[in-house]
C-alpha cells in the first residue's frame, strides 16, 4: 500500500458564507493529493500524459464529516491500496489541524490511450514505482 501526505491551506475564495470550505472544492483537494502522490513517487501526471496515457476520473464518492474552515491547514492523505492494472483506486481523507478526519473519499480512475481514447494498462513506470510498497 502506498500512502502520501500533502498539505493545503483553505483559502478565503474557496469558502462559503459560513467560512467553510465550499463542498465543490473538496474534489480539487483530492486532485492535488493525487497529483502530489504521483510526484512523491518520482513521476508526474504531465510525464504520464506525455507518454500517451490519460487518467480520467470515472467515479468519486465522498463522505462529509466535519467542515474545513477558512485558513485551516488541511492534510490530504492519499492511499493507493493496490497496484493498478487497468484502473486505479485511490482512497483519501482530509484531516484538519486537530488531526480530525473531516472528509473521506474513494476515487476511481481509468487509464486511457491518449490517441485512441481506449482503456489501456497502467503505465509501466507507475507500476514499477509502486511495486516496492506492496
Amino acid at each position: 500500500m502506498y500512502i502520501s501526505k500533502t498539505t493545503i491551506r483553505v483559502r478565503y475564495g474557496e469558502t462559503d458564507r459560513m467560512g467553510f470550505l465550499y463542498h465543490a472544492h473538496y474534489a480539487n483537494y483530492y486532485e492535488v493529493g493525487r497529483t502530489e502522490c504521483i510526484r512523491q513517487l518520482g513521476l508526474t501526471y504531465k510525464a504520464i500524459e506525455e507518454a500517451g496515457v490519460l487518467m480520467p476520473v470515472t467515479d468519486l464518492q465522498m463522505k462529509f464529516l466535519l467542515p474545513a474552515r477558512y485558513d485551516e491547514l488541511i492534510t490530504v492523505i492519499t492511499t493507493i491500496p493496490v497496484i493498478p492494472e487497468w484502473r486505479m483506486v485511490v482512497q483519501a481523507e482530509l484531516k484538519n489541524e486537530k488531526e480530525e478526519v473531516i472528509n473521506k473519499a474513494e476515487v476511481k480512475l481509468a487509464f486511457l490511450d491518449a490517441i485512441h481514447h481506449k482503456i489501456c494498462r497502467a503505465p509501466e513506470a507507475l507500476v514499477q514505482k509502486l511495486a516496492p510498497f506492496y
